[in-house]
């Protein structure tokens, strides 16, 4: 079967501890879920939602995806997995439902992703005799004997090594900050509450004003909070499905997917591998590509991503990306989804989409789509 994706939505992406500060990974995801059950329905697809698959990061465990269902209304019998392969989980998530489809296992799964930093669980390392519990503010991402640095510090050093300057970085993240302030993202977003458009965005980030910010990582850095991404809450999915079961209804045909291992001391050029990976399979060239969505964890890693494959910088994130929206880790590589669905199902939108992600310990993730005429 050729798999598509229909019915997109995502909550707006909130700043950790502000709008979204007491909702759950269930809270955000099961409106998201519900929204695209409904989409699907109303276009005529009446197939049974034969799974639930989202990625998460940060949850407090029990399934998330499971709970989320239930939580949505979708019937004791729709079960649910939850995914994580850390930023990259939300679009590992739709991958999977893509491969199930497309091998005749199921007809109908709704696969995304869910994020809530504001109520992650604090976690500690079992004590030690005589010392008291360790708490650790992340997972690791790579044995002792391999390199594994944050991804602020590792971000610092990618543009070092690559020669990628402040100066470029904070012209790439004035892009982004401008072109998201423009945007009406309205009709793809499932409002949660008061809270009805993404909360980290703001107009007039010139690269003079970014430019006054101080490192974030270490004195001699070049990553900010200008021209990084926000920690930040947020849920997004969309239906998996047959394209002959989709007829009719706006759609994005999945070409293909790919994941690949990379330098764990330099994560940010995970998604090169996988993006080689994916366009190599599939028998398309960079060239071919009329629109990328990366996620825009810090400028540096866009920016080396580019540089290494050659990508046009104007077809990246055309209406902005994390660094002016924000990056709910377990939701962002299905957000990328939502938002090549809005700009390629539009009037004149390009025919051939990609989306990929960059994921701490050196790894990357890419789908690759077409829109169906």
């Amino acid at each position: 079967m050729n798999p598509v994706l229909i019915a997109p939505w995502r909550t707006p992406i909130g700043n950790a501890g502000h709008g979204f500060a007491d909702l759950t990974t269930t809270d955000l995801a099961a409106p998201v879920l519900r929204a695209v059950l409904s989409t699907v329905r109303a276009g005529g697809v009446d197939a049974e939602v034969d799974d639930v698959v989202l990625g998460n990061c940060l949850g407090p465990g029990g399934d998330p995806a499971r709970v989320a269902a239930l939580r949505a209304g979708l019937g004791i019998g729709v079960p649910g997995v939850t995914v994580d392969r850390q930023c990259g989980s939300g679009l590992d998530a739709v991958m999977q439902a893509v491969l199930r489809v497309r091998g005749g296992a199921d007809d109908l799964i709704l696969a995304g992703g869910v994020e809530s930093a504001s109520t992650a669980p604090w976690r500690f390392w079992p004590p030690v005799a005589g010392a008291d519990p360790v708490r650790y503010t992340r997972a690791p991402f790579a044995p002792p004997e391999f390199p594994d640095p944050d991804m602020g510090a590792a971000a610092d050093e990618l543009a070092r090594v690559r020669g990628i300057g402040r100066e470029r970085q904070d012209a790439y993240a004035a892009r982004s900050h401008t072109l998201a302030a423009a945007t009406d993202f309205s009709a793809e977003i499932v409002p949660i509450g008061a809270v009805t458009r993404d909360e980290r965005i703001r107009a007039g980030m010139t690269v003079a004003r970014l430019s006054r910010l101080r490192p974030s990582f270490g004195a001699e850095g070049t990553a900010t909070a200008g021209n990084s991404c926000g920690i930040s809450d947020g849920a997004a999915a969309l239906a998996v499905t047959s394209a002959a079961r989709a007829s009719g209804m706006p759609a994005l045909r999945v070409l293909g997917c790919a994941v690949a291992g990379s330098d764990p001391a330099l994560p940010g050029l995970g998604p090169v591998p996988a993006i080689r990976k994916v366009l190599r399979r599939s028998g398309h060239a960079v060239s071919d590509l009329g629109i990328v969505e990366i996620t825009e964890a810090f400028a540096s890693v866009v920016l080396a991503v580019a540089d290494e494959l050659g990508l046009d910088e104007t077809t990246i994130c055309p209406q902005g990306g994390a660094i002016a929206m924000g990056h709910p880790w377990g939701a962002s590589g299905a957000i990328l989804l939502v938002r090549l669905a809005s700009q390629m199902l539009s009037a004149d939108g390009p025919e051939l989409g990609l989306a990929a992600c960059a994921i701490g310990g050196g790894q990357g993730i890419a789908v690759l789509v077409e829109r169906v005429s």
